[in-house]
């Protein structure tokens, strides 16, 4: 049975996110652990959707973070690693169409994710670890990153508020 963007909105109880797409926290670690900002979870998890025409804006996150496909279109994750380089992996069930079921999104790089093809939506599970924190996130700004990177401009653009 497909569902709908609607359907797990309401279901997740999804919030607007600030990178775009929605979401909604699902799990956080009892256990802890001490960073440079203070005490954290081992680890936390949340729901994260695109609806048709939305896109995650390129930001920066300080941990690991894992992304699991769980329903609907397939991603692009695109990644711009700490070195300058640009990637991008798509995720979703799709083997054959060199989709993975889950990828890792390094500590400190920019990135950012938008639907292969157009649809009703793409339901996505992302932990991060040490847990999220919102201290650790950065979004960024078109002029900002093409200044950094010109060399991706062309994605920089499409990837930008």
């Amino acid at each position: 049975m497909k569902h709908s963007a609607t359907y797990w909105t309401k279901k997740l109880k999804l919030e607007t996110h600030p990178e775009g797409g929605s979401f909604a926290g699902s799990y956080a670690a009892e256990s802890t652990i001490e960073t440079s900002t203070g005490t954290r979870p081992l680890y936390t998890s949340i729901y994260f959707m695109l609806a048709d025409g939305e896109i995650s804006h390129f930001h920066q996150l300080q941990s690991d973070e894992l992304w699991y496909y769980h329903d609907g279109n397939a991603l692009s994750v695109h990644m711009i690693s700490t070195d300058g380089e640009y990637s991008s992996v798509k995720l979703g069930l799709d083997i054959d169409k060199g989709e993975l079921p889950q990828i890792l999104v390094p500590a400190g790089t920019i990135f950012g994710s938008s639907m292969i093809e157009s649809g009703d939506y793409a339901l996505v599970g992302c932990m991060v670890s040490p847990g999220f924190d919102f201290e650790d996130f950065k979004l960024f700004s078109e002029e900002e990153l093409v200044e950094q990177f010109p060399q991706h401009t062309a994605i920089i653009k499409k990837m930008t508020p």
